[in-house]
């Protein structure tokens, strides 16, 4: 809704990334003046900017100016096997640089504070559907890290009166993909530079894929409604590699040539979750697979 942020003052970590771009755009759109923070220039036109690693103080403290009334905290390292590798540097980004951008933000009077998580904090729970009274049993540092900001936040919503959210977002994907290394755009790439897509054991893991834009409108809803706590935000909807990989042949119209690999420790077999929270507040996913799918091969397909 335009208009609906008007005279909110927000501070958008992460901005410069693939989900942060669209929304410091949503969030322009709905009125807002933004501020960006990243480690590479965002080029956003009337946008402030801060460019730095939030891991320097100096950096966070330019961030976090006197006025904000919220943040949206996105950045963060996001990689499972990447946090497998090298656990020390996830923890500094994930963990210790938000608890500085949380104290900064209790010092200066910020009221809100909302932050990109993930359905990993709850680690492996079968078949059944992921819901926000899990309990936290994460399965990887990127998990564990995850959880360890969920815990930050709910510190400083009950000891400060901070309100404090955090978006635990299944796999976000769409336009603004060509950096990333997850499954969509490395599917995408294999098509147009024909190669061969490594897939974990059988292929038949399942995921929840949800659109960029819905991850928006999933934020929108959070922030205009007050939420506290947890919420989930996907599609509700899971779909194996597999079956993934097929929507991908009819979307592109091009087969995926596959190698199957051994699967990777600390992989959820399944990620089916209940978006019904965030539905009974007034969120809807709006793209399905197919067309979200056809938009990203616009931005990769040969020209």
């Amino acid at each position: 809704m335009s208009g609906e942020l008007s005279g909110q003052r927000l501070l958008v970590t992460g901005g410069a990334g693939f989900i942060g771009r669209s929304v410091v755009a949503g969030l322009v759109d709905a009125g807002a003046e933004v501020t960006v923070t990243d480690r590479r220039p965002a080029g956003i036109p009337d946008v402030r900017e801060v460019t730095g690693d939030l891991r320097d103080p100096a950096v966070r403290d330019a961030a976090v100016a006197p006025g904000l009334t919220g943040v949206v905290h996105l950045a963060a390292v996001t990689s499972v096997l990447g946090s497998l590798r090298d656990p020390a540097t996830v923890q500094e980004v994930n963990v210790q640089a938000t608890a500085g951008l949380l104290e900064l933000c209790r010092l200066r009077g910020v009221p809100r504070f909302l932050m990109a998580s993930t359905n990993a904090v709850t680690g492996d729970v079968g078949g059944q559907r992921i819901h926000e009274e899990l309990a936290l049993r994460p399965l990887t540092p990127y998990g564990a890290t995850k959880a360890a900001g969920e815990m930050l936040l709910s510190g400083y919503a009950g000891g400060y009166g901070m309100a404090t959210c955090a978006l635990r977002l299944t796999n976000v994907y769409g336009p603004g993909m060509a950096e990333k290394d997850s499954v969509v755009p490395r599917l995408m790439r294999a098509i147009r530079d024909g190669s061969t897509i490594e897939v974990y054991g059988s292929g038949g893991q399942r995921r929840d894929f949800v659109h960029v834009h819905d991850v928006v409108a999933g934020l929108l809803v959070a922030w205009r409604c007050g939420h506290t706590g947890p919420l989930i935000i996907g599609s509700g909807e899971s779909v194996t590699v597999l079956e993934l990989i097929e929507a991908v042949e009819k979307a592109t119209g091009c087969p995926v040539p596959v190698r199957h690999v051994p699967a990777k420790p600390g992989e959820m077999p399944a990620v089916l979750v209940s978006i019904e929270r965030a539905a009974s507040l007034g969120y809807h996913p709006s793209v399905p697979l197919p067309v979200g799918l056809a938009g990203v091969w616009d931005e990769f397909r040969p020209r």
